[in-house]
């Protein structure tokens, strides 16, 4: 049902270098740039995330409570994005691991301050 979550950046470049490398080992690529805007998926389709710099030239900010969630597909991937997040800069905002049953979560803090969650169900 989701098509996409854009979230705002300060340097279009640097997020969408971010992104690339943290979303590689999931087969993530961009799969449109126009400049101020590139949205990242994979081969097989699904929901896209997109990161731009805002429509009005005003800064970007993250806002509270909203958060972006990836599912790549595993643990063992939830694990690998989330360090290969923070080796890239991200901060922590909650190591890797069970959250409830049936629910295994990492959590960060893009290069922008934008909450992002690697998860993985069952």
């Amino acid at each position: 049902m989701i098509a996409y979550a854009t979230i705002g950046t300060a340097d279009i470049e640097k997020s969408k270098a971010f992104y690339l490398a943290v979303l590689a080992d999931m087969g993530g690529s961009i799969l449109m740039d126009i400049g101020r805007l590139a949205a990242f998926g994979t081969a097989n389709g699904g929901a896209m995330l997109a990161v731009c710099t805002p429509y009005n030239g005003e800064a970007p900010s993250p806002g509270n409570g909203n958060m972006v969630s990836i599912a790549p597909g595993s643990k063992e991937l939830v694990d690998k994005l989330y360090a290969k997040a923070i080796e890239l800069g991200a901060t922590d905002e909650g190591a890797p691991g069970p959250r409830m049953d049936g629910f295994y979560g990492g959590y960060i803090r893009d290069l922008d301050g934008n909450k992002i969650c690697f998860c993985n169900f069952g």
